[in-house]
């Protein structure tokens, strides 16, 4: 009796726990394996630039790494590499999100803030179901009552994230490539989205909701 091949994964993600957890679940799935694992674009690109197509079926990828973003990967995979899946695994859950990602060529998105089975259902549906290029959207079901951070747009999340690292103004504007006004607009409608309305209101949000590097 033939057994299907291992399913093979790929996941992005800058954070070490984070990828540990991914990893530890998707692998007690039978028949699952990961393969690589990237903490920034950069890498990921570098190794999957090289990878033979027939090496790997299925890339996770978060979209707030250090550097580059998941979205600009997303872009020039789909450009160079369009015969690899990609799934996007965030904690933005939008319908402008996610429409953004199947433009920009993504198979599927699923929020962080569902349940496991969500993302271990849209690995068996975007990896197992659907051909490359394809454009079915597994989309998680988001639980009630979601923090507001969950309603920022990624380059909101991007400067929110540069907020909350203790940078100033200018210095998120030179690392997202904006200005510092279009940082600024950023600033007042994160906090309006967040409900705070201090620099220190905001560090206890990014605390009570494990946002802090």
């Amino acid at each position: 009796m033939n057994h299907p091949a291992p399913l093979r994964l790929a996941i992005a993600d800058d954070h070490a726990i984070v990828r540990m957890g991914y990893r530890r679940l998707l692998e007690d799935e039978p028949g699952v394996t990961v393969v690589a694992e990237y903490a920034d674009a950069d890498s990921a690109w570098a190794d999957l630039s090289r990878r033979p197509a027939s090496d790997l079926d299925l890339l996770i990828l978060d979209l707030s790494m250090p550097g580059r973003s998941g979205l600009d990967l997303l872009q020039q995979l789909h450009a160079e590499c369009p015969g690899l899946k990609v799934l996007i695994f965030t904690m933005h859950d939008t319908e402008a999100l996610r429409a953004q990602c199947l433009r920009a060529g993504a198979v599927g998105l699923v929020g962080k803030s569902s349940d496991p089975d969500c993302l271990l259902d849209a690995v068996r549906r975007v990896a197992h179901s659907h051909p490359p290029g394809g454009t079915v959207a597994p989309v998680s079901q988001r639980r009630a009552d979601l923090p507001g951070h969950h309603t920022l747009t990624l380059r909101e999340h991007d400067a929110l994230m540069g907020l909350l690292r203790g940078w100033t103004l200018d210095q998120i504007a030179a690392e997202m490539g904006v200005s510092d006004k279009t940082v600024s607009n950023y600033q007042t409608l994160i906090r309006q989205k967040l409900g705070v309305n201090t620099a220190v209101e905001l560090m206890r949000y990014g605390q009570a909701h494990g946002l802090i590097p």
